[in-house]
């Protein structure tokens, strides 16, 4: 008979050594297209035109084409269409999205040096992820099992037995002292309430087994995503003869992250009688702060043409990275030895993100029409998961890749195409409509798949297995400028649409678990104010 207790799980034998894995590093790549309204109306196709604050990120040399000082703050409405409420998230929220400043000095009558600084959000996480689908002869407790049954660290596994504490934890051979790394939160807690037989020391005695698998029919999932990246770069930029201008901007990223998931899934036994429901709540934090560094050009190729072309490379965003989370699972199925089961977990890492290259094009028709194309690629399948490793002789704090997690990684993720394209009409000098589109294609391989049974760190403190393939993103935006005197009044909207496959956890073996559709599609209206001098 199960045993009707409160059971804390604590995990065993930790070591100090931390990583993150491929798909929860993989939240914090890209950014969303945000900033002035000016810049989203024209879909961020701002690179070679310049003179947005918005391009301090994008193309610093932007900053160059400014002649007198500004400031500008914006603010936005984010909607999520076809989402539920979940864990005190709405579908609507309210965003600070921009405030910044230039100071132009004029160094010749062609030529200036301009400063700059501004504050913008590239990354707004609210979002609620739901999905639900059947299931046949798969479950998250079978994973588990199945790892078990593979034995050792070698095969992707864990040998299961007691620790000294009565816990089961899994171990990286029969004859090791050492846990294996692909014994994951997530085991520990399957391990100890559901594969653990009630009258599991009976058996023992009996030389019976002591652990089984349940098999589920159905899943049901939520997640609420909150939080942000927030961006602060500082710029200095010039204009030579107006036609070449150059900057550099020094970023600095402030992360912020916090979700909560619900993982609940039927259970069956093997003739496929009900055998209730099993249930798992998952928060996860994280916090830290990165920093890059992104340089650009523009130029005019003829110096009787107002065509120009852009050019821009940013380094990887190196962030250092705090994450924890509390775990816990409810077991209202009929078998299993415990109820309930809880873990929590708090530990350091570092991610480096890949480089970024851009090339842009701009061109204006008198004073009354703007275009803009602007292309940009990543290969996030560059990113790397750092694991801290102590401290190096000048009292820095060291780390290395984690290789495992690093093959995972160029196998599940792929370069990134990011296209932008801009027109901005002016019928009359105070007025401007502006249209825009953006397109960035798939960061995930169509087979890629968070990986549960890989020897890192990153596995071993994943306390959630499921994870999304997202597909590309298309991006429509509008928006509407008026000037009056020194004042200026933006607004843009903007409608962004992303699909994707989701998966409650891998394939183990012949074991299909299939693909459930999910989709993001987001309504977002910005309203910018100006003052020039």
């Amino acid at each position: 008979m199960k045993k009707i207790v409160y059971a804390a799980f604590f995990m065993a034998a930790v070591v100090p050594a931390a990583a993150q894995d491929t798909y929860e590093s993989a939240r914090l790549l890209g950014e969303d297209l945000n900033g002035t309204a000016r810049y989203v109306g024209m879909g961020g196709a701002m690179e070679a035109l310049g003179a947005d604050i918005s391009t301090i990120g994008s193309n610093p040399a932007g900053i160059g084409l400014f002649r007198h000082s500004t400031v500008s703050m914006t603010l936005g409405l984010v909607s999520q269409q076809d989402a539920q409420k979940f864990d005190g998230l709405g579908k609507t929220n309210m965003s600070f999205d921009q405030i910044g400043f230039v100071y132009s000095t004029r160094m010749s009558s062609t030529s200036y040096l301009n400063f700059a600084f501004n504050y913008h959000k590239s990354r707004n996480f609210d979002q609620i992820l739901s999905a639900a689908n059947r299931l046949k002869d798969v479950s998250s407790n079978a994973l588990s099992y199945n790892k078990a049954a593979r034995g050792n660290v070698m095969s992707g596994g864990y040998d299961l037995d007691f620790n000294n504490d009565g816990d089961l934890v899994g171990w990286e051979t029969s004859t090791s002292d050492y846990r294996s790394q692909t014994f994951s939160t997530l085991d520990y807690l399957n391990a100890n309430a559901v594969l653990l037989d009630a009258d599991y020391k009976n058996l023992m005695d009996k030389g019976e087994p002591y652990i089984f698998d349940l098999a589920a029919d159905e899943f049901a999932f939520d997640r609420s995503h909150r939080g942000w990246i927030n961006d602060y770069d500082f710029n200095i930029s010039g204009n030579e003869n107006d036609r070449f201008f150059w900057g550099v901007t020094i970023g600095l990223h402030s992360v912020n992250y916090k979700g909560y998931s619900q993982y609940t899934e039927g259970m069956v036994t093997s003739t496929g009688r009900d055998a209730g429901v099993i249930s798992y709540g998952d928060e996860r934090k994280i916090k830290g702060f990165g920093g890059d560094v992104t340089a650009g050009i523009i130029f005019r190729p003829i110096e009787t043409s107002p065509f120009r072309i852009g050019l821009t490379i940013s380094t990887p965003t190196f962030y250092d990275l705090t994450t924890n989370n509390y775990t816990e699972i409810v077991n209202g199925s009929d078998y299993g030895c415990y109820d309930y089961g809880s873990d929590d977990e708090e530990y350091k890492f570092k991610l480096f993100t890949p480089w970024k290259f851009g090339l842009s094009l701009g061109h204006t028709v008198g004073n009354n029409l703007a275009l803009g194309a602007s292309y940009e690629f990543s290969d996030y399948g560059a990113t790397r998961n750092r694991i801290n490793d102590g401290w190096d002789r000048y009292g820095n704090e060291d780390s290395y890749t984690d290789e495992p997690m690093k093959r995972n990684t160029e196998t599940s993720l792929k370069g990134v195409h990011t296209l932008k394209v801009g027109a901005e009409f002016k019928p009359i000098p105070e007025m401007a409509v502006r249209f825009g589109y953006n397109y960035v294609s798939a960061a995930y391989e169509e087979d890629g798949y968070r990986n549960m049974m890989l020897d890192s760190p990153g596995v071993m403190y994943a306390s959630t297995a499921d994870y999304t393939n997202w597909k590309s993103t298309n991006r429509l935006t509008a928006g509407l400028g008026f000037k009056a005197g020194n004042m200026n009044i933006d607004l843009a909207y903007q409608y962004s649409a992303t699909d994707g496959d989701f998966y409650p956890f891998q394939q183990y073996d012949s074991y299909a678990v299939g693909a459930t559709s999910v989709s993001n599609k987001r309504h977002q209206v910005l309203l910018t104010l100006g003052y020039t001098f």
